[in-house]
């Protein structure tokens, strides 16, 4: 029987973990192409699926091959005196939403906005690691969450690239069905200057 010492066990942090095995989060490996597409893939279905088991309004915007932003309308939950509570890492991330927070770690930058009640939060984060405090403002929306992601080009490789095309049946489970509510959403390639959709 092979037996391990102290020395042997590597413990991984959050980070280091989703840069290391991928695949556990976004289904591919470092070296697929198909990483960039698959990371943005699970940030949709992260806010489109509210968790009481309906859906959600958002957009997406693809500001070049591996830049992103998702919007959505999700009620943030952890709230005290009005204000978030910190979500990972101290950050504006939900502690209940592990995608972006997974899409954050394969990162250069990540811009977090939050909206509660009229009061906007703005983060900034280098990989997992929020740069600063909080950055309040007023805002008319009433909640959600915009997020921006600047994958990273040496560990995506320079190849790589966000496809635009999502099918609907990629973006829903058979959980789905149980609940069933159409949804089309916008999805704005700034690349090719055009708005297309993905929907049921």
């Amino acid at each position: 029987m092979e037996r391990y010492t102290a020395d042997q066990i590597q413990v991984l942090t959050f980070e280091e973990h989703v840069r290391a095995r991928p695949a556990m989060y976004f289904r591919v490996g470092r070296d697929s192409p198909e990483l960039p597409t698959e990371v943005l893939q699970q940030v949709i279905w992260d806010a489109l699926h509210h968790r009481d088991g309906t859906h959600g309004q958002i957009s997406v915007e693809i500001g070049s091959d591996l830049n992103f932003t998702v919007e959505d309308d999700q009620r943030r939950i952890a709230v005290e005196h009005g204000r978030p509570v910190p979500g990972f890492f101290g950050s504006l991330i939900d502690k209940e939403r592990w995608a972006p927070a997974a899409a954050a770690a394969l990162s250069v930058c990540t811009v977090v906005e939050v909206w509660l009640d009229g009061r906007g939060y703005r983060q900034e984060l280098d990989g997992t690691t929020a740069i600063g405090a909080w950055e309040e403002f007023a805002t008319s929306k009433p909640c959600g969450t915009r997020t921006t992601f600047h994958l990273d080009p040496s560990y995506c490789g320079p190849d790589e690239a966000i496809a635009w095309s999502l099918l609907p049946e990629e973006l829903h489970g058979q959980e789905c069905d149980a609940r069933p509510s159409p949804v089309t959403l916008p999805i704005r390639d700034l690349r090719a200057g055009v708005e297309n959709s993905a929907g049921e």
